[in-house]
């Protein structure tokens, strides 16, 4: 059989050069575009998944400052009558045994400070840091934070973790937030602040930490506190302070010098319902603010799934908290009241010029003036 008979039944078809390298080109021309494709959707879906945990972090310590020492107490009390109890008793017991490290500055863990959930939450608004001058290791320092906000994040989140590199913009100085001592006597919920820095806002562990800790302390005090809070709405800059002098006291009998800081953009994150002097809503927060400590709010912010909803996760809004040049303070160990009121009113002063010198800096008009109540 000749060769042209045994392949008379099959057509086969050659391409020539040009023809099979348009064939590749075009190939692969699909293919780096299905890449491209491909990429992008996994880009978009990171970025959704990076959102997403940024609002968990967020939520995580809103629900953490409202809920957990009261929710852990409960827990604790209900454990005392299960099969459990034994674990209820141990716990109790190290209570008891650690009551006054609070009141001692605490017990700090770098670990929990410098968890990847702080980094989450400070890219969420976003949240930084801002210095204006070197601060001293051989002196210890008071900052007034102003204003209170809702729940303070922005100071938390600067002075109470490492998601801002406070301890690297000012290297040799220990940060420690006043809160609430109340909340120091909540199981869990104490570790949990003290982990991070926080301690007691109370005469005993100031004096504590500016007499008993060596030097490089930096005690944050939110000075207008919980009747600054009652004031905190978006769009308002003012500060509860004319008649706020017991730091500058404190400050008097230790030597230890005042730094204004105000954190722009505090105000922004929450939206609350302002009752107006007189009402009975002010009447009940005040009642509130004078026999526990801490004024109810009633706030709102985005939902958990939607920023178009209600809900406790803030609002995305930028926090800028800047720390102002230091006071240096003379050690005076019986302040008289005339001593107190010149130190609060240069306190003053110098909180009103670092407002100026840096609002226009964070969007707000140069005719903004800080409101001091």
């Amino acid at each position: 059989m000749s060769p042209s008979g045994a392949c008379a039944g099959a057509r086969i078809r050659f391409c020539g050069p040009s023809q099979l390298d348009g064939w590749i080109l075009g190939t692969g021309s699909s293919i780096l575009s299905a890449l491209q494709d491909l990429f992008s959707i996994t880009w978009l879906n990171r970025s959704k998944v990076e959102k997403q945990l940024q609002v968990i972090s967020v939520l995580q310590w809103v629900l953490s400052f409202l809920v957990l020492g009261v929710a852990c107490s409960v827990i604790l009390m209900y454990t005392f009558c299960t099969d459990c109890w034994l674990l209820a008793a141990l716990y109790f017991t190290w209570l008891v045994f650690d009551w006054n490290t609070p009141k001692k500055g605490g017990r700090r863990s770098q670990w929990v400070r410098n968890w990847a959930v702080w980094r989450y939450f400070r890219d969420y608004f976003p949240i930084q840091l801002v210095k204006t001058h070197n601060l001293l290791t051989t002196r210890n320092y008071i900052f007034g934070s102003h204003p209170h906000g809702i729940m303070g994040l922005g100071v938390f989140c600067n002075f109470s973790t490492e998601a801002t590199e406070v301890s690297k913009k000012f290297p040799g100085i220990r940060p420690y937030l006043a809160t609430l001592a109340g909340n120091f006597r909540m199981p869990v919920l104490r570790e949990y602040l003290m982990s991070g820095g926080i301690c007691p806002v109370n005469r005993d562990t100031i004096d504590y930490l500016l007499s008993k800790n060596g030097s490089g302390n930096a005690i944050i005090i939110v000075v207008g506190g919980a009747a600054e809070s009652l004031s905190a709405t978006p769009g308002k800059n003012t500060v509860t302070l004319r008649n706020r002098k017991g730091f500058v006291k404190l400050a008097l009998r230790h030597g230890a010098d005042l730094v204004p800081t105000y954190s722009f953009g505090e105000n922004e994150v929450y939206k609350q319902v302002i009752f107006e002097e007189g009402s009975w809503g002010r009447w009940v927060q005040k009642k509130f603010q004078k026999y526990i400590g801490f004024a109810p709010c009633i706030f709102h912010g985005r939902g958990f799934f939607s920023s178009d909803t209600w809900g406790l996760v803030p609002y995305s809004k930028p926090i800028t908290t800047v720390v102002g040049e230091p006071i240096t303070i003379p050690k005076v160990e019986h302040p008289t009241q005339q001593d107190i009121d010149l130190y609060h009113a240069m306190y003053m002063e110098a909180l009103v010029k670092l407002f100026d010198k840096h609002k226009t800096k964070f969007g707000l008009p140069e005719t903004e003036v800080l409101e001091v109540n």
